[in-house]
């Protein structure tokens, strides 16, 4: 064991811990009134969930994911890629109805959303194939293809939930880890060719199959630009109260625990919008900070993708993990800032959710092996 803590990436492992207790306090500051006045809970209901979370993601990761040699993937992707599909689809039978979707099991008094275990499993599912298929030239050029018509039935799933801003990060990760697949350039421009006409031919079958691709609570969604001069309307009332947490922070913060718009005036203070209360409650300046620790996350995740390069599926997954933490931070900080339509994902580490935060932090252990096996083939 100790052989294994010598070799890991300890800069990624400690911005994994430091970002955690970030998110965990944070947490406890933001949701603390809502837990009380909205859900009529204990104050501490959330922070208490949210360290279950991640303690029980340290330790899975730490005895588990760690010690798993990542050549065992390609045993069991399959069949996690089918039991993701079945989890999915038991969803219109069996989920729970939060916020007008259906993307939850409940599970006692915890909830288990299979749509961002999905896209973890896309990932290490793409990073094997593509490695097992690079491997075997003489596969056929549709072969490559399998990986996104999956990603695609992934992506009708979780957006029929409706779940648009969870479909759309995994038709990003799928695009982000196809254009890193070192395919040859004659094959790889033919696959492009073949995915670009056929994503028109399903739009514009979508376009004239006489149904409404979005309810209309996501086509009010699309009306999010200037978002205070309809404070009063609920497609801006959530953003501007966010705009508002953000000045207020100004540099330096109103103080830890000070915030006056987690008073319901951000519904989803400790989920969506924890950056507004965060910047609100710790200033501009640590925000800036906190963006800047995310950059370094990425660069380390990249930097052991890149060396890992003898590997494929290896390098994959980790360039993987990069696209899924980049996009949420985008798609969330965007959408907070009033930049896209605000699309319900949250932040890496900040924002209270137990599927998404255990499913990030054994991800990043994954990467962790990664790194771990990345030494010893040097030391070979």
């Amino acid at each position: 064991m100790k052989d294994i803590w010598r070799k890991m990436d300890k800069p990624l492992f400690i911005m994994m811990i430091l970002y955690s207790l970030i998110g965990l306090a944070i947490i406890l500051s933001a949701s603390s009134v809502s837990a009380v006045l909205r859900y009529e809970v204990s104050s501490y209901n959330f922070f208490i969930k949210q360290a279950i979370f991640v303690g029980m993601a340290f330790l899975v990761g730490s005895i588990l994911f760690l010690n798993l040699p990542t050549s065992k993937y390609k045993y069991f992707s399959p069949f996690l890629i089918v039991g993701i599909i079945a989890a999915l689809i038991g969803l219109f039978f069996y989920g729970k109805i939060t916020n007008n979707a259906i993307s939850w099991y409940r599970i006692g008094s915890f909830s288990l959303q299979p749509s961002e275990f999905a896209k973890s499993i896309l990932i290490i599912y793409m990073a094997c194939f593509y490695q097992k298929s690079l491997k075997n030239k003489n596969n056929s050029i549709y072969f490559n293809l399998i990986p996104i018509a999956v990603a695609i039935v992934l992506f009708v799933l979780i957006a029929a939930q409706p779940d648009l801003g969870g479909a759309l990060i995994v038709a990003g990760i799928t695009f982000l880890i196809f254009i890193s697949v070192p395919l040859p350039k004659k094959k790889f421009f033919k696959l492009l060719k073949i995915v670009g006409v056929g994503l028109v031919i399903l739009i514009v079958m979508l376009l004239y199959s006489g149904k409404d691709i979005l309810n209309s609570r996501q086509l009010s969604r699309l009306n999010f630009k200037a978002p205070c001069s309809r404070y009063t309307e609920d497609t801006g009332y959530q953003v501007c109260n966010g705009f508002i947490a953000i000045h207020n922070g100004g540099l330096f913060g109103v103080g830890l625990g000070n915030s006056t718009q987690k008073y319901l005036y951000l519904p989803e203070a400790h989920t969506d919008f924890i950056f507004p209360i965060l910047v609100e409650e710790l200033g501009s300046i640590v925000g800036i900070f906190v963006l800047i620790g995310y950059m370094y996350i990425l660069y380390r995740i990249l930097k052991i993708g890149k060396s890992a390069r003898g590997n494929i599926q290896n390098m994959i997954i980790c360039y993987g993990v990069a696209a899924l933490i980049f996009l949420h931070l985008i798609v969330n900080l965007m959408g907070v800032l009033a930049l896209i339509p605000l699309t319900g994902v949250p932040l890496p580490f900040l924002s209270y959710g137990g599927s998404f935060t255990i499913n990030i932090i054994l991800m990043l252990f994954v990467v962790e092996r990664i790194a771990i096996e990345n030494k010893d083939v040097k030391i070979r």
